[in-house]
């Protein structure tokens, strides 16, 4: 007989089954500023939940919560607190303009907003209740308040992605979503070569919520940092105990390129996975050098699709694939929906169980969601192993007179290039062509923009490219303007292209 899946379980289930296997184990911790046992984690989440229904939360209700890097243990008890009291959680950036804030929790319909217990109340939506978590921990008398019990089917979170093609979506998941594939059996726990995790994702992305699953089914505690800085982040991961670490490209790179790691002994990582973006090769074979008893591991997934993934370990031998799907099912589809076969380049494709939704956009369902497979936006091909190869985005493809050029096998090239720190490529408007290659990029220093001229570009990249796919203009920056999550904002390079 066929492994039968086992029976989903909710987000408050998952926590009260480590706190009563682990219950003096540090689950989050905050480096230098605070720590959370999974005993605390479940007694405070338990309080928070009694004042939130003793303030009139009701089932269903959204519940924005808007904290900082520093307020990650804080974050932690509210968002299960949320789910608890039957709430959906809603995380948000601290970082978002007013205007983005405002846009999501009116978006979301949201009933109140949760915000760190240091940092001024946020500029919401006139008449939305405003509360810390230690305002809420306090009410200890009214812990008697019952709580409705959350079922796995039930919204659990509503996050919004990185709006870097549009006006950001609100992305729904439920409790079965967000647990499916959690261990069930203490032997069974994730990163068990691990003592901590360490990651310096931002509250409010996809990666970042995983960090949060991770630190309720994984035997290693996540640590993180009250701000990141490169100095920081190499001498925790020296630090005893961690094994695993958690990076973006952008992360990746500026911690190469930095210095920080020179002279540091990173024999205790065994696992270095890369997310949100993709990983130029040559930025992997970079990290495979600076982390020798490291596995490199790329994960290809999106809001949207979550927890289907994809995972490549680095191989020299496949340097562009982004791997094999674990945890669902991958499909390379014609514009029908159709699979299509080995080699052939269509629409990719992810299937996991309990799909994610888009909150209150049907139409956005409608082109995105499809009989339980995600729509991923990107052009791609399998090969006759299985191994997923990406060609661009669907909009970030640059069609330049009779040819299309993947902007991502561009950036690649440029990676390969010994100044280059971080590269990006973009179609600008052309009058004969239609569109032409554009690339920016943020050199490593000591150099400046005399060193590397667009001439240099174009020669260097001749014997790897092909000529229509050789950038006609060249931007040299300080920096990438990045999301969140750690992408590149296309559409913000593009108009600087146009200044």
């Amino acid at each position: 007989m066929p492994p039968t899946t086992p029976a989903p379980r909710t987000v408050p289930d998952l926590l009260d089954w480590r706190a009563s296997l682990h219950p003096e184990q540090v689950a989050v911790e905050v480096h230098g500023v605070a720590t959370l046992t999974f005993a605390d984690w479940a007694a405070e989440s338990s309080r928070l939940a009694a004042a939130l229904r003793a303030r009139g939360l009701r089932q269903g209700d959204r519940v924005g919560l808007l904290f900082g890097a520093r307020d990650w243990t804080r974050f932690a008890v509210a968002y299960c607190g949320v789910l608890r009291a039957g709430g959906v959680a809603v995380p948000l950036s601290d970082r978002l303009a007013a205007g983005q804030l405002e846009y999501a929790l009116t978006h979301c319909a949201a009933t109140a907003v949760l915000h760190g217990d240091d940092t001024p109340a946020p500029p919401v939506p006139a008449g939305l209740p405003v509360w810390t978590c230690a305002d809420l921990l306090t009410e200890t008398a009214r812990e008697h308040v019952d709580a409705p019990t959350a079922r796995p089917g039930d919204l659990a979170q509503i996050l919004y992605t990185s709006g870097t093609t549009g006006r950001p979506k609100g992305v729904a998941a439920s409790h079965a979503n967000l647990t499916v594939g959690a261990p069930q059996h203490p032997r069974r726990l994730a990163l068990a070569h691990s003592r901590r995790f360490l990651h310096a994702f931002a509250i409010g992305t996809n990666a970042g919520q995983t960090m949060l699953l991770n630190a309720l089914t994984a035997k290693a505690g996540a640590l993180t940092l009250p701000r990141f800085t490169p100095l920081r982040f190499a001498r925790l991961i020296e630090a005893p105990g961690t094994g695993t670490v958690f990076v973006v490209p952008s992360i990746a790179v500026e911690l190469l390129d930095s210095g920080a790691l020179r002279g540091r002994d990173t024999s205790g990582v065994q696992l270095i996975g890369s997310t949100a973006a993709p990983l130029a090769p040559a930025v992997a074979a970079r990290l495979a050098e600076a982390f020798p008893a490291a596995t490199i591991v790329n994960y290809y997934t999106s809001t949207e699709a979550a927890p289907a993934q994809t995972t490549m370990i680095y191989d020299p031998a496949r340097r562009d694939a982004v791997g094999r799907p674990v945890g669902g099912q991958l499909m390379v589809a014609d514009a029908d929906g159709n699979p299509l076969p080995a080699g052939t380049t269509g629409d990719v494709w992810l299937r996991a169980p309990f799909t994610r939704a888009y909150y209150r956009d049907e139409a956005a369902n409608r082109a995105t969601f499809r009989d339980g497979w995600v729509r991923m936006g990107d052009v791609g091909r399998l090969d006759a192993d299985g191994y997923l190869y990406l060609t661009d985005r669907h909009q970030d493809v640059i069609k330049t007179g009779a040819f299309k050029v993947s902007t991502l096998e561009v950036e690649a090239a440029l990676h390969e290039h010994p100044l280059v720190a971080e590269a990006a490529v973009v179609g600008i408007p052309h009058p004969v062509l239609g569109s032409a290659v554009a690339a920016a990029v943020v050199l490593r220093p000591p150099a400046g923009p005399d060193d590397l001229t667009l001439p240099v570009v174009r020669g260097f990249l001749a014997d790897r490219l092909a000529d229509y796919q050789l950038p006609a203009r060249l931007l040299v920056l300080d920096r990438l303007p990045h999301n969140e999550g750690g992408k590149v904002l296309k559409r913000q390079l593009t108009d600087l292209f146009q200044t």
